[in-house]
């Protein structure tokens, strides 16, 4: 069973910059894509970015479009998200998770990590 895990959630104030890392415990064929969902207090999940594991395209959500960038590091079995210009609004625990399709539900991924809190003040 592959597990994820995050790292590199914090305070910054806005228009700051974070990275998240996401690493695999090992690395399966059934991967296809992996991606970073949040979550807000009081609001349900919402999709940030996907990646396709092993030719790298991408696809985010508008709100975050121009701002994060996801990458992977296939040698490492790792995934990042790089966030700059943050906004109080993405204030949320960001989650990632790992499915066999590309997709944008929650309900699409299996494997999911334990979360890590970003926080921006305004």
């Amino acid at each position: 069973q592959v597990q994820l895990v995050e790292s590199g959630g914090g305070l910054v104030q806005a228009g700051g910059s974070l990275r998240l890392s996401c690493a695999a415990s090992v690395r399966t064929f059934s991967t296809y894509a992996m991606a970073w969902f949040r979550q807000a207090p009081g609001k349900e999940r919402e999709f940030v970015a996907h990646i396709i594991w092993s030719g790298g395209g991408t696809y985010y959500a508008d709100s975050v479009k121009g701002r994060f960038t996801i990458s992977r590091d296939t040698s490492k079995n790792t995934v990042y998200l790089q966030m700059n210009s943050l906004k109080p609004e993405d204030t949320a625990i960001y989650y990632c998770a790992a499915a066999g399709t590309v997709a944008v539900l929650p309900s699409s991924y299996s494997v999911w990590g334990q979360g890590t809190q970003v926080t921006v003040s305004s």
